[in-house]
Parts: structure tokens; C-alpha cells; sequence
């Protein structure tokens, strides 16, 4: 019986965690493109052990929270991030050392070459 409560007690926090990604942009805030991928085997961050999701910016990675490798597809796939450096829409926040997201959209290849054009 405890490890149930305590089974329904993480998948709650995580709920609860990830609900505050919004579905769509804030457009009163600045939308970003930036470099995503496994902060440990693309970025060579080496704070936290495992794959962990991380973006970016002006040439610095930071590790996100808001979302996780995770909830993007396989990471281990061929084009999954600890094998490629994808490019993503976010909007968020850098606060101690990392990457506090609140909008995180994937972009397919076609739609990072369509934003590289703009």
C-alpha cells in the first residue's frame, strides 16, 4: 500500500511539473531559437549523470526544466538528442545555471532551415 501511495504521489508531482509548459507562446514574451539536445552526450555538461535535455544560447548549455528528454521522442534514435543537435522554439528563462522553460517546441529540419532564412 505505501509504494502505491508513493507511485501516485511522483506521477502527481511530475504532472504538476510539467503543466506549467504552455502549448503555445506567450506573445508578450521573446520567442528564441536554440540549439537543443542531451546536455551529457552533445554538450559535454557534466553535472548530472544520464541524458538529460538541455539547450544552447549564445554558446553556453544549460540543462532545462519544464520538460525532459523524454517527452520529445526516442533520444537514442538516429536523429534523437543524445545522437544530433536539434533546433527548438522556446521561451523561458536562464536562472541559476539553467534553462527554466515555458514554451519548448521541437523544430523538424524543414522548419529550422525555414527559420534560419528569416
Amino acid at each position: 500500500m505505501k509504494s502505491l501511495f508513493v507511485s501516485v504521489a511522483m506521477i502527481l508531482i511530475g504532472s504538476a511539473a510539467s503543466a506549467q509548459l504552455r502549448a503555445t507562446p506567450d506573445s508578450t514574451k521573446k520567442v528564441q531559437i536554440v540549439e537543443t539536445s542531451c546536455g551529457q552526450c552533445q554538450f559535454g555538461l557534466k553535472t548530472k549523470k544520464g541524458c538529460d535535455l538541455a539547450v544552447r544560447i549564445d554558446g553556453k548549455a544549460y540543462f532545462v526544466e519544464g520538460t525532459t528528454i523524454d517527452e520529445h521522442g526516442d533520444a537514442h534514435a538516429s536523429d534523437g538528442f543524445c545522437e544530433a543537435i536539434r533546433k527548438a522554439k522556446v521561451q523561458g528563462k536562464v536562472k541559476d545555471d539553467k534553462f527554466k522553460v515555458t514554451y519548448f517546441k521541437l523544430l523538424t529540419p524543414e522548419e529550422a532551415a525555414a527559420e534560419k532564412k528569416n
